[in-house]
């Protein structure tokens, strides 16, 4: 007997690519069970699905930074709850140091749909009942008809997993100008927000004064320094300066799509913007600035 729940939930987590450098994505998670019936003649009560693999998986790659332990570009150390990142990408080298809850360890050379799915799957085991006799994943992205665009980014102020300094999400975006859709700056964001880290003002710092692995070796010339302590842990990291956007606030939607309207109405004076940012997938803020053209 087969049981499945589609949409179960959704993933938004950063991952480390030697191509493209941090990317923030958000992916859907279907799951399907087989086993036999048990004495309430249920493969699994749905509750327990929703509760019990929802949670593991949420737990142990939600709002985290995955990380491809077995490729070549990746050197990695622990000490005591502390976890040192040094990543060479195309793109530049990534270095972290942060509180080990902020990562996914993934014994793959490559983060990508079967690796993290093997990844969930070992987590997963454990908390079956013994009439299940098999679990497979499905991880897919939000099917978009529009511009798209991945970021990661770090909310030292939230209370939850956002505040780890490397998370994201996969989001589109729907700028609206004088109440038109306007495609064209969906575009421009798009393209502005490629794979790119949000960092906050007032979370930078000299590269000097991170604390990090004897493997950094960067300086201020091509890379900027990110570090605040929140409820998790101190956390630290060094980006190449052009994978990031600095931002003059902190990096909630909410501020992020005001952002957008705000940086659109500066560049075109006369006219109204309304920003429709997401956050992933079917969640966000919607911001207006500026004056309708009449």
């Amino acid at each position: 007997m087969q049981l499945f729940v589609k949409d179960l939930t959704v993933i938004d987590f950063s991952y480390l690519c030697p191509l493209r450098g941090m990317v923030g994505e958000s992916w859907i998670v279907d799951v399907l069970l087989e086993g036999v019936l048990d004495q309430q003649n249920m493969v699994l009560d749905f509750g327990k699905v929703k509760r019990t693999i929802k949670q593991v998986i949420d737990q142990v790659a939600d709002h985290r930074l995955l990380i491809p332990t077995a490729c070549g570009d990746l050197r990695w150390q622990q000490q005591n709850d502390t976890v040192w990142i040094d990543f060479a990408s195309r793109k530049g080298t990534i270095h972290l140091g942060c509180p080990a809850e902020a990562f996914a360890l993934v014994p793959n050379e490559l983060i990508d749909f079967d690796s993290v799915n093997d990844f969930l799957i070992n987590a997963l085991r454990d908390v079956l009942p013994e009439n299940v006799d098999n679990i497979s994943l499905t991880l897919r992205s939000e099917l978009l008809d529009g511009p798209f665009y991945h970021y990661s980014h770090g909310l030292k102020k939230h209370d939850g997993n956002c505040q780890r300094i490397a998370h994201g999400h996969r989001s589109p975006v729907k700028v609206f100008e004088d109440g038109v859709a306007a495609p064209e700056w969906d575009r421009y964001w798009a393209e502005r927000w490629k794979d790119v880290y949000l960092g906050s003002e007032s979370d930078m710092v000299p590269i000097e004064q991170l604390t990090m692995s004897p493997q950094c070796r960067v300086t201020d010339d091509s890379h900027y320094g990110f570090c605040y302590t929140a409820p998790q842990g101190e956390f630290q990291l060094a980006m190449p300066k052009g994978c990031c956007d600095l931002i003059p606030h902190d990096t909630t939607i909410e501020l992020l799509a005001q952002f957008m309207a705000d940086t659109l109405s500066a560049k075109m004076p006369g006219r109204q913007y309304r920003v429709m940012a997401f956050e992933g997938i079917g969640k966000g803020a919607i911001a207006v600035a500026g004056t309708e053209k009449h």
